[in-house]
């Protein structure tokens, strides 16, 4: 790290636990509302964090009983009504860079802990995270249609991949909320448990990944986003060009540690001691 100024510590907080950087989006009085001053800060914070050697696996929260209420209604839309297209546009793309365009090709694992409150515009970065884990009480909604607004800065898009075409529709069309379980069923978010769990849930979840070989994990998380565009042949071509950079770049060796102790010492079982747990 550089000796200059980390860029967080206004409006998002960021601590570190033996690889696993905490981002917190603090503005508890708004509900962690994103205004303009957020983005910024977020902007710089993940990427900072993207070269940041404390940080292997990047959680997103929010402070206090909500993960983000959305956009700040206030500051974002009414403060710039009005403003040149200049202003307006320089908002927009700031937003867009940390809640999709960085988040969703980060170089790093990210999961989204939606502790509560998730509205609107917060759809976006826990859709552009890997991962999600959810309290069962928190709360979602697309309240947009309630505010003569349409669910803009992709949150449209973010939201119909990942819940699917009726839910998205009818969601959007009645702006009614759901909760964690909701959020879990229809795949917006990967699990719900109770609140009380969820931070130690994201803690263990983060820690697995922290064990994995971060190129190979890199590179298995990209192909898995970009495949689902291709056709066939197309993907075939492009998952083996991955696994060659991957061995390139230094997944060789872990490869074959890992077949060794699988094909030859029978000490290696991925993937069994979860089953166990789970039967």
């Amino acid at each position: 790290m550089s000796s200059r100024k980390e860029p967080w510590g206004e409006n998002v907080l960021v601590d570190f636990d033996d690889g696993i950087a905490w981002v917190t989006l603090n503005r508890p009085e708004k509900r962690n509302a994103m205004s303009p001053a957020l983005n910024a800060e977020m902007r710089d914070v993940v990427e900072a964090l993207a070269t940041d050697d404390r940080c292997g696996v990047l959680v997103l929260t929010g402070a206090g009983e909500s993960f983000a209420a959305g956009m700040d209604l206030k500051e974002y839309f009414r403060m710039t009504d009005g403003a040149p297209d200049t202003v307006l546009l320089n908002v927009r793309r700031t937003a867009e860079e940390w809640q999709w365009r960085r988040l969703r090709d980060y170089p790093k694992s990210t999961i989204a802990m939606v502790n509560g409150w998730c509205f609107g515009g917060a759809f976006t970065p826990v859709c552009a995270c890997d991962l999600a884990i959810a309290a069962e009480d928190a709360v979602f909604g697309l309240s947009e249609i309630n505010w003569g607004i349409l669910p803009a800065g992709n949150v449209t898009k973010a939201t119909i991949e990942t819940i699917g075409y009726r839910n998205a529709l009818y969601y959007t069309m009645t702006g009614e909320s759901f909760d964690g379980r909701k959020a879990a069923q229809m795949g917006l978010v990967n699990e719900a448990v109770p609140l009380e769990n969820l931070r130690e849930r994201t803690r263990s979840l983060a820690r697995t990944l922290l064990e994995k070989n971060q190129t190979v994990l890199r590179g298995a998380k990209l192909a898995m986003k970009r495949t689902r565009y291709m056709d066939w042949e197309v993907s075939a071509d492009y998952l083996y060009a991955k696994m060659a950079e991957a061995l390139h770049l230094g997944a060789s060796e872990n490869r074959e540690k890992a077949m060794k102790a699988f094909l030859d010492d029978k000490s290696f079982k991925p993937g069994v001691e979860h089953f166990k747990e789970t039967k």
